[in-house]
């Protein structure tokens, strides 16, 4: 059951020259985030985008990877690629098989072409995968308890 508080931070109510300032990421590299397949921004039908708590928080976990870490894109989404979806999302094996993300390792499941039967209709922002970097997490540790 999500409390009211974790449904608030996932609610999107924050332009993006709004989710610049609080996160003090210039919004061409927020635009970045979004084109790379890093950040799944909420969009309106007038394809504005907004940005949720979970949404900031996740810009400054990106921002970390890039600039304290050194990574890049295509780092971050090999990371990202890592993390075992079927673990944190039970499917079966034959949902595996037919699912791009438990096959491929460069880019996450979010951006697989193919999903399973779990994931097909689901809306991969909200997605408990998705959400792992939102947090204050060492994904290392997630993935050992998950294997």
């Amino acid at each position: 059951m999500v409390n009211s508080e974790e449904s608030e931070s996932g609610k999107p109510v924050y332009t993006l020259s709004i989710a610049s300032r609080l996160s003090d990421i210039p919004a061409h590299s927020i635009r970045q985030y979004i084109d790379r397949g890093l950040l799944i921004p909420f969009k309106l039908d007038s394809k504005r985008h907004l940005f949720s708590h979970n949404d900031i928080n996740r810009l400054n976990h990106i921002h970390l990877l890039i600039h304290e870490q050194g990574l890049n894109f295509a780092g971050i989404k090999a990371l990202m690629a890592m993390i075992p979806c079927w673990a944190i999302r039970p499917c079966s094996e034959s949902d595996r098989q037919s699912c791009n993300a438990y096959s491929e390792n460069t880019f996450p499941c979010w951006e697989a072409s193919e999903k399973g039967r779990v994931c097909k209709n689901e809306n991969c922002r909200e997605c408990d995968v998705y959400k792992i970097l939102s947090e204050e997490v060492n994904l290392k540790s997630v993935i050992k308890s998950l294997i």
